[in-house]
């Protein structure tokens, strides 16, 4: 049995990640004609990862970027385990919403961590298995924040400023491709529709 393919989708809060994933999930179960891929969102998707993502989004908490990149890394690392090398060993795609972007973004560049430091980070702590294709849907940061509506959580909490920083950090990540995993910039304007056609079209030329 072949082994599956790992696929994440990233990027600012609003740019569309869950509804392209599970767009994303569909078509490639249909495409394969087997079990639909595994669909997970980070932090979170283990019991674990669910205890460290209501703990990161509370409003109640202080919580520095420092500390928040090694929290998302243990969540990280849990998801690897349990579910995600288990899959693709099985021959089971794996479709994660965000991954090492986020932290690179968030608590990296934006957050003022230092993307070096949180790349050395995860490759020692999250580095295995790598995604086989990381795809950042692009939005412009005024777009994603009409989308979403107001902040919803301590993370979003932090404003437009913060999000713009994330933004070009996202350009960034796909620009450099830290740990080596093929990266890609999607743009994410438009409808469902014609970002999907954008995200399929991508993804059907990588795995032709």
């Amino acid at each position: 049995m072949s082994r599956g393919w790992f696929l994440i989708l990233d990027g600012v809060d609003g740019c569309g990640k869950t509804t392209q994933a599970a767009l994303l999930v569909r078509a490639l179960a249909a495409r394969a004609g087997r079990e639909a891929p595994l669909h997970l969102r980070e932090p979170g998707s283990t019991a674990l990862g669910e205890r460290l993502r209501a703990l990161l989004l509370d409003r109640g908490q202080r919580i520095g970027p420092a500390v928040e990149a090694l929290l998302f890394a243990a969540a990280r690392r849990q998801m690897l385990d349990e579910l995600v090398e288990p899959a693709l060993a099985a021959g089971r795609d794996v479709v994660c919403e965000r991954f090492h972007p986020s932290t690179f973004a968030y608590q990296g560049a934006a957050g003022g961590v230092g993307t070096e430091r949180v790349m050395a980070l995860l490759e020692a702590w999250a580095g295995d298995p790598r995604p086989d294709l990381v795809v950042i849907l692009d939005l412009p940061v005024d777009e994603a924040l009409a989308r979403r509506g107001g902040a919803r959580d301590r993370i979003e909490d932090k404003g437009a400023d913060f999000q713009r920083r994330v933004a070009e950090a996202y350009r960034r990540y796909a620009a450099e491709r830290p740990l080596g995993a093929p990266a890609v910039r999607i743009d994410a304007r438009g409808s469902e529709a014609e970002v999907f056609a954008r995200l399929w079209a991508e993804v059907s030329r990588r795995r032709a």
